[in-house]
């Protein structure tokens, strides 16, 4: 059986370029970087241009760029870290997200609510745009971050980042976006729209697990989550993982140069999965259809059949995708985006294909071929049943 991977926006495989740097990296430069003898002074040189090749890809200076373990860690330490700064100004934390982020802002921003500060939240449409006029009137009050994702990890929808910016700029209002699933699909600079903080992390454009950036703009107050050591300019402290560094360096460079080709690629096989599935299956619904979209997530709505059974189905046909978060894994709830975009009496099936570098039109042909038939199987069983 050919397996067929179509799970990108969960992990992607790492890069063959990335491997090597990697692995010279281990052998080469393996000292500490804050040792002062020529092993520490080699590595913190590789450091320095890891964080170099990352600044110059999104349009940072190097001294913007900071080494965190993931687009996790990243998310709160961007939340946290500014409701901390707040608090100890004497001011009450407000954080304004949307209804569709990652749930490691949704959760972060809870525990600002946890701890005596305030949440708001904006709704999103199905169309992807966001209520401005509530954002201009929370803007106002001068909120200590808003932080909107650049793209939706389950259903794709681009938000309308540049708007909010405009916005934020013209207040004088930090402002955050996850661009986890951005970089590389879409372009990604920290001017264009001018963010203030921006998570990206490695694993979801060939780079390791474990390695993730928070880019600080020149002048926004950040708080440490961490103490101890002083390391990343005490903002993240702990030894440096010098070869993470350099892998997620070598995959941010990669998905910075191949990014218009690659989208333009992976754009075209979307929109032929797109129309196989929706000529194959009946009822099937695009999730985020009128909405800007990446080209790389395609994630659709299937009435009449069990979500479990379909991924299930799937998977012992050798069709690796998900119904949606990866970081939810496990459960059979309908996801928070879902919800946000249909309601909560929703009962279709999701099902997200993300494409990545290595996948091809037959991967996408057969894909489709294969997922017809299993629904048309579960369908039929459930109909003699």
């Amino acid at each position: 059986m050919h397996e067929i991977y179509l799970d990108h926006a969960a992990t992607t495989p790492v890069r063959e370029e990335v491997r090597e740097a990697m692995t010279s990296t281990l052998t080469e430069s393996f000292g500490n970087p804050s040792s002062h003898h020529g092993w520490g002074r080699r590595a913190a040189a590789t450091l320095d241009g890891s964080r170099e090749r990352i600044a110059t890809g999104i349009g940072a200076e190097v001294d913007e760029i900071y080494f965190v373990r993931g687009g996790t860690e990243s998310d709160n330490l961007a939340i946290l870290g500014r409701a901390d700064v707040a608090e100890s100004k004497g001011e009450t934390p407000v954080v304004v997200v949307s209804a569709v982020e990652h749930k490691a802002v949704l959760e972060s921003s809870a525990r600002v609510e946890e701890r005596g500060g305030r949440c708001v939240v904006l709704e999103v449409r199905e169309d992807g745009t966001l209520d401005l006029d509530m954002l201009e009137h929370v803007l106002a009050e001068r909120p200590t971050l808003v932080s909107i994702m650049t793209v939706n990890n389950e259903v794709g929808i681009r938000l309308p980042l540049e708007q909010v910016a405009e916005r934020t700029e013209a207040h004088g209002v930090v402002l955050h976006s996850d661009a986890v699933q951005a970089l590389g699909k879409t372009p990604v600079h920290v001017d264009t729209p001018h963010v203030d903080l921006l998570t990206l992390t490695g694993h979801k454009i060939g780079g390791p697990r474990g390695t993730g950036v928070l880019f600080v703009r020149r002048g926004v107050e950040i708080a440490p989550l961490l103490y101890g050591g002083g390391q990343e300019r005490a903002l993240r402290p702990g030894t440096e993982d010098v070869a993470g560094a350099v892998g997620m360096s070598m995959a941010v460079a990669l998905a910075v140069r191949e990014q218009e080709s690659e989208a333009g690629r992976m754009g075209d096989l979307n929109k032929t999965l797109e129309s196989s599935l929706v000529e194959g299956i009946a009822g099937l619904r695009i999730h985020g259809k009128e909405a800007r979209r990446a080209p790389h997530i395609l994630n659709v709505g299937i009435p009449e059949v069990d979500p479990g059974a379909l991924l299930a189905a799937l998977d012992l046909e050798g069709i690796a995708v998900s119904g949606g978060s990866a970081c939810e894994s496990g459960g059979q709830a309908q996801s928070h985006v879902l919800k946000a975009l249909y309601g909560e009496a929703d009962r279709f099936a999701a099902l997200r294909f993300s494409l990545g570098h290595t996948t091809n039109r037959q991967d996408v042909a057969t894909a489709a071929t294969t997922t017809v038939a299993v629904v048309d199987r579960i369908r039929s069983r459930a109909a003699g049943a």
